[in-house]
Order: C-alpha cells, then structure tokens, then sequence
C-alpha cells in the first residue's frame, strides 16, 4: 500500500496499537506526527520510525482540548506541509461498576476518547476541507461500544459515541471528499488485557510468548497490534475512497463490517400500545430480546 507523500496524525501513538499503525503507515511511505502524553515514548516511537527510513516528529500533548488538537494539525502542515490522514487513538482506562464509578472516573475518559475524538477530528476536518483535496478520518472504537462491557460504562459510552460520530461525520464530509470510518480492533494490549474476558488469553500468550491458537485467532478474532495495521494502512489509502460510514473490525484472522442499529422485531396496533398490552408482546417476542457483553471466550474443551 503506497502512501508516499501521505502525512498522517496519530493520538496517542508513543506505544500499543498506536505505534503499530504509525510503523506501519511510515513502512508505507507516510510522513507521520507522532502523540503521546509522555516525551520518552513519543522520541522513542519518532526514533524508531526515523532510524528505519522513515519521517516522523512528535507532539507531545494531552487529547481532549481543542488547543492540543489544532497543535496536532499545525505540526503536521508545519513540518510536512499537508495532513492528510487524523487516526484518533488516543485513550485512557477507569474502570469501575457504576456504584463504585466517580465523576471524575467518568469524565476523564470522556474527555480523552469522546471529546479527544471530535476535537481532533474537527480540526483536521477544517484543515482538510481548505486543503480541498479529501482526506482520511480513522476513528478508533472498541468491542466495549458495540456490546457493552462490565466495568466500563464511561469507556463503552465512549467508543459507542465514536461509531455515531463515523456515520455522521461521513454525511457531512461526504462532499469534501473526506472519509470517516471507525475501526473496532482486537488485540494483544495492556488495555484489552483489562477486559475479563481477554485477560487470561493474553497472559498465556505473554508468559509462554507462543502465538494465539488458531480458535483464538479466527473464533476470537485476536491477535497482535501488527495483524490490525493492514487495515488502517488501506484507510487511509487512496484505494479506500468510497468506503465512509462504517465501523469495521479487525483482530487475528478476521475482518469484519459490524451492522448498523436497526429495528430487529416490530409490531403493531390501531390507536397506539396501552401498558396492559406492551406486556403480552414482550412475551410473544422473548427469543428476539437482543443479547449485551463481551462474550466470555470459551476455552478448548469447556
């Protein structure tokens, strides 16, 4: 995938996922600004890009603040002369259950994944609409915002709100010719490591360091940061015009287009539903109740 001349943001890329896409986007040809809260991890990551060949700086800034997002922009025209490519990845974990969550718990990961998200976003949208010649939003979301996740009401909240933002984002930018996309990977992170369900499939692979099993790779649908960045890599390609609006994921050996909210079941009645008769209707309709988690992985043999 050619992205030479490309120049591309990435929040909160010094480590994980976010250094995975921005080696992968500099092995491609594209001229990256480097983000991450702390200074070491971001020289690390433009080091590491630089030595390889590669044209990376960095900008070292907390996601959340319009301040930091047009700094993100203006790093990018100033040393490249161009953006062309937002990836908001950029994101931070309080986990708690809703009684035990506090205000700030809550508002710490809105701030960076929901509004770091539109800041960043709307900023590289008015550059890119002046530039006039398209452009490339990847927005980062989670399996926690299409299912739901115990422990994670403040994240799940966060990264369903992303998806909404893909689809409407890609109606209004469909004019300027800029894509709006949200990607739902999974992988092996200190992150996904915190959902129950992936917790103990990442410490086996981190102790024994042997690759995920196949079940795990295609039934699962994870695996490592590199098997996710062939996707980001095509995004944020010109081979990926006339894909905008949808939420796609990747992990392992799978890539998939999750679907749309829609109505499942419908029914109707003259005059409108009273209360004494919604209760009936429900019962006719238990096996189309729609089902809410992360599905617990089931292990080989249980």
């Amino acid at each position: 995938m050619d992205l030479s001349g490309k120049v591309a943001v990435i929040t909160g890329s010094g480590r994980g996922l976010g250094l995975a896409y921005a080696k992968a986007l500099a092995k491609s040809g594209a001229a990256l600004v480097i983000n991450d809260v702390d200074s070491r991890a971001a020289d690390a990551a433009v080091n590491e890009i630089v030595s390889a060949g590669g044209k990376a700086v960095s900008l070292v800034a907390a996601i959340g603040d319009t301040d930091s997002a047009e700094m993100l922009v203006s790093t990018a025209v100033e040393s490249f002369g161009r953006l062309d490519v937002m990836i908001t990845n950029a994101g931070i974990l309080r986990d708690r259950v809703i009684w035990k969550m506090t205000d700030d718990d809550f508002d710490a990961v809105i701030k960076v994944h929901l509004r770091g998200t539109f800041t960043c976003a709307r900023a590289a949208a008015i550059h890119m609409r002046k530039q006039g010649d398209g452009g490339r939003l990847i927005l980062i979301s989670s399996p926690a915002g299409q299912r739901g996740n115990f422990g994670q009401t403040n994240y799940s909240a966060a990264k369903a709100g992303i998806v909404a933002f893909a689809r409407t984002w890609a109606l209004e930018l469909a004019k300027a010719k800029i894509t709006v996309n949200a990607v739902v990977p999974v992988a092996a992170t200190a992150m996904t490591k915190t959902i129950p369900a992936f917790a103990p499939i990442i410490e086996e692979f981190e102790r024994t360091g042997v690759p995920f099993p196949e079940w795990v790779r295609k039934d699962e649908g994870m695996g490592t940061v590199d098997d996710v960045t062939g996707l980001i890599a095509f995004l944020a390609s010109d081979s990926s015009a006339g894909i905008t609006g949808q939420a796609i994921g990747i992990g392992g050996d799978r890539l998939s287009i999750w679907s749309h909210p829609s109505e499942f079941v419908s029914g109707y009645t003259d005059g409108g539903w009273s209360a004494d008769e919604i209760g009936p209707w429900f019962k006719e309709h238990e096996g189309d109740l729609q089902t809410y988690g992360i599905a617990m992985p089931k292990l080989p043999g249980n």
